[in-house]
């Protein structure tokens, strides 16, 4: 097994305490996406539009389309288009039901708490080369947010499903992304693993359904364990979707919360990629909401960088260069805003006036970039960067 070097005294650290799971976790870390990636290296010895074209038939389900593509091409969709034996869609109700019952404060986790910490391994490199987050924070926000909102509409991780096709399409990308990374000569294998790897999208994914569950509890969402194993099997789904092999890919949230932990031991300490990156997506937040007035930026910023140090802790905010913000009072205050909107759903309660004068101005707008990102774009893109630098690289 091959260990990078920067992971290495973490490993060290996290066998003592789980030797099964830092060895898995370490081992992925060397591990990619086969499938996609030969997909990718077929695909690239066509043109940019051909090369499109022949994503969007696969996408769409085009047989006749489809007859003219890469044999890679033509197998990698008929293959992700069978569901896996222990998918059941059935078990995905109670979780859709709890996520559009609590969307404003899953957001806010998600903002918050989940993308910072999702994004804090070495993973953030990759981020970090191809300027995808520094240099369009907005945009990034705007996909992630959208792929969480589709992933979650009845239906949405059906084969004709926006939910499926963001998923599948976030696969290609990573092996696109992967494959000019690799080619740039900026990524070290020997220190870093494989850039985009099975085990550091396989944490990713911890922090997106595990994580994003405490973090909401945090915040004043209510769920059952119903709603809380269905919410995980969605999660689960995504991300085979996305390519996770099933031998890091989570069961259940107990083994993620696990691989969370243990993979979270094996990375060093946050660096200047994910200072970047988690920076870049909290100022990214008041643009994304629309707001042109730099005060008014800087107060919603600081706002939810109180937010964020409160769920994430002070002590990754502070490896985050985060600015010195008080969490007196924020969990607790966002909690009496969740009580607040149940109380409001109540049709007797909302014949008193004064209720309607309580400040909730900055509450309301994080919590409102769900409208915003949700419908960021009228259908999916099927293009993909031709470039490792996203400045130079074609619109996708």
């Amino acid at each position: 097994m091959k260990i990078p070097t920067d992971n290495a005294s973490g490993y060290e650290s996290a066998r003592a305490i789980d030797r099964e799971v830092a060895t898995n976790y370490i081992a992925h870390l060397s591990i990619v996406d086969p499938p996609a990636d030969d997909l990718m290296e077929e695909l690239n010895d066509f043109d940019r539009g051909a090369m499109t074209e022949f994503l969007r038939a696969g996408f769409d389900n085009d047989d006749a389309a489809l007859k003219n593509a890469p044999v890679a091409m033509q197998e990698f969709f008929r293959e992700i288009s069978v569901p896996p034996e222990w998918l059941s869609e059935t078990d995905f109700a109670p979780g859709i039901r709890m996520f559009h019952r609590n969307s404003k404060v899953i957001l806010a986790s998600f903002v918050a708490g989940v993308l910072i910490e999702g994004f804090m391994t070495n993973i953030a490199k990759s981020f970090f080369i191809t300027g995808r987050v520094r240099d369009q924070g907005v945009r990034r926000l705007q996909q992630n947010n959208r792929h969480l909102v589709e992933s979650f509409i009845p239906g949405g991780l059906d084969r004709e499903g926006d939910g499926w096709k963001l998923s599948v399409r976030i696969r290609i990308i990573h092996a696109q992304v992967r494959r000019l990374i690799i080619e740039s000569d900026e990524w070290d294998v020997e220190a870093w693993g494989e850039p985009l790897s099975a085990g550091h999208l396989g944490f990713a994914l911890t922090a997106f359904s595990a994580r994003l569950l405490t973090h909401m509890k945090r915040l004043g969402a209510s769920y059952s364990k119903e709603e809380s194993v269905s919410f995980m099997a969605v999660w689960r789904y995504v991300g085979y979707l996305m390519g996770i092999p099933e031998t890091i890919l989570f069961r259940d949230e107990a083994e993620a919360n696990r691989l969370f932990e243990i993979g979270g031991m094996c990375e060093p300490d946050p660096g200047i990629e994910s200072i970047s990156m988690a920076n870049s997506l909290v100022n990214s937040a008041p643009l994304l909401a629309d707001m042109t007035d730099p005060e008014v930026r800087r107060k919603f910023a600081m706002y939810i960088y109180g937010v964020s140090r409160a769920v994430i802790g002070n002590k990754l905010a502070d490896q985050l260069k985060y600015p010195r913000t008080s969490t007196i009072g924020v969990l607790a205050w966002f909690r009496i805003q969740q009580r607040y909107e149940a109380m409001m759903r109540n049709p007797t309660l909302r014949k008193f006036p004064f209720l309607s004068r309580i400040d909730r101005t900055l509450y309301d707008q994080f919590s409102g970039l769900l409208v915003v990102s949700a419908f960021d774009e009228a259908g999916i893109s099927y293009a993909v960067p031709d470039h490792v630098y996203n400045e130079e690289s074609s619109k996708w």
